[in-house]
């Protein structure tokens, strides 16, 4: 099936599609941001210790998951908040900087359209699995008036 010039691209791209993002692009951003992760005073222990040895298979799932969430291609399999939940240290200092590190990866190597998506997109996940971390703890405010 072929498209006028003038309509929309297939919604199947994703919205990664529309500003540039490529498989490249994100294969770069995701072994870029990783390897500062890993020498980072705050992030680097945590990360080491969890994944060890197995750095390989990581980035290659996190790349799959950034396809996935830009691009659409449906190739992540996995539980990130299974796996986030599972982490007794992790807390809101360590999202925060994970953020930092990533919005700095992104802008120097994307172009502004496409590190601005990837930072709006990282920005949704983090508060989702903060959420979803603060839930199976039981830390989430109570709704004053819920029962009024």
């Amino acid at each position: 099936m072929s498209f006028p010039a003038t309509s929309a691209p297939p919604a199947h791209l994703g919205p990664g599609a529309p500003v540039g993002v490529t498989e490249a692009m994100i294969r770069d951003l995701v072994h870029d941001f990783y390897a500062t992760v890993r020498t980072d005073p705050t992030l680097g222990p945590m990360f080491n210790r969890i994944i060890g040895d197995d750095w390989d298979a990581h980035l290659a799932k996190l790349c799959d998951f950034w396809s996935s969430v830009m691009l659409m291609t449906g190739r992540f399999r996995g539980s990130p908040m299974v796996a986030h939940t599972k982490i007794a240290e992790i807390s809101p200092t360590h999202f925060a900087r994970w953020l930092h590190l990533f919005r700095q990866s992104a802008e120097r190597l994307c172009p502004p359209p496409a590190a601005a998506l990837f930072v709006v997109r990282s920005e949704m996940i983090a508060q989702s699995l903060q959420y979803g971390i603060a839930a199976s703890r039981g830390e989430l405010p109570s709704l004053t008036g819920a029962n009024s």
